[in-house]
């Protein structure tokens, strides 16, 4: 049985990896800054191992005996004062060292997808810094590249709810978000596939602006959707960068970039976002 390190263990889509390791029979380490969350995964778990991937000095054996790493490590909103590049970065460079010191023999990383039309954004400078480690490293690897969580397109829901979604741009551009659980079937089939590189997105294709219709619809509300065009985005940027913390304009920063280009990847899974929506509803 091989046996996999999982990183980013506790995050959205580190919690459907994991499960899904366990259902396709892995053995599985499950690495955590606060083990205590993990504990409704306890069954999917055979081992937790207590560390943080910015902290060289307590991952010492997180690699030992491992087959294989899966990482989703990356700043969601942390409030610990850590930079894009101490996490998405660094991080992922200390736990590439281990896997490679102790001979792993593949390293799965999630990015995003279109990151080189968005390499002005210090997240996406940080994941793809590591990416060329990666691809440096010798160790056989692949690079998820998703379009976009479900669990991202609540943010829409939110909006809804309140009464109005706005948009970044004129809405038209597309989306194919896919669902934590269908992301994690192709994570972890990739162990096994030799796909370097796979762009992956949800089985329905959206407009933004369609997505925002969608939200209203669930709640059976009248749609009120408002546009920000180009030049206030332009505006709008700068000021964020001088008077925010990344971590309140990174997120931001990236919604933006995000909703004025097309982003759809390779059609996959079952998981309707309609559905989604309803479910967080109840």
């Amino acid at each position: 049985m091989k046996k996999v390190l999982a990183a980013g263990a506790t995050g959205y889509l580190g919690r459907y990896v994991i499960r899904e390791l366990k259902k396709q029979g892995y053995w599985v380490r499950a690495l955590a800054r606060n083990p205590e969350k993990l504990e409704n995964l306890k069954e999917s778990i055979d081992e937790v191992f207590s560390g943080e991937v910015t902290r060289p000095e307590t991952l010492d054996k997180v690699c030992e005996g491992i087959n294989l790493v899966f990482s989703s490590v990356g700043i969601t909103r942390q409030k610990d004062g850590m930079s894009y590049m101490d996490v998405d970065y660094q991080g992922n460079k200390n736990l590439l060292n281990l896997a490679m010191r102790n001979n792993v023999s593949k390293f799965i990383y999630v990015s995003v997808i279109n990151a080189h039309l968005m390499m002005d954004l210090k997240m996406i400078r940080a994941k793809e810094r590591f990416v060329e480690e990666l691809k440096e490293s010798g160790l056989d690897y692949a690079v998820i590249r998703p379009t976009g969580f479900f669990s991202d397109m609540l943010e829409f829901l939110k909006m809804a709810q309140k009464g109005r979604v706005s948009l970044f741009g004129n809405g038209e551009n597309k989306i194919n978000p896919i669902h934590g659980a269908d992301l994690a079937e192709v994570c972890v089939t990739s162990l096994n596939k030799p796909e370097k590189e796979i762009n992956v997105g949800g089985p329905e294709t959206f407009s933004f602006e369609e997505i925002a219709e969608l939200a209203f619809k669930v709640l059976n509300k009248k749609a009120k959707i408002s546009t920000l065009p180009m030049w206030m985005i332009r505006v709008i940027l700068p000021i964020l960068r001088t008077f925010t913390s990344s971590k309140t304009y990174g997120p931001v920063e990236f919604m933006m970039s995000i909703m004025t280009m097309d982003v759809v990847g390779k059609p996959y899974g079952k998981e309707r976002l309609k559905d989604f929506f309803e479910k967080e509803l109840k």
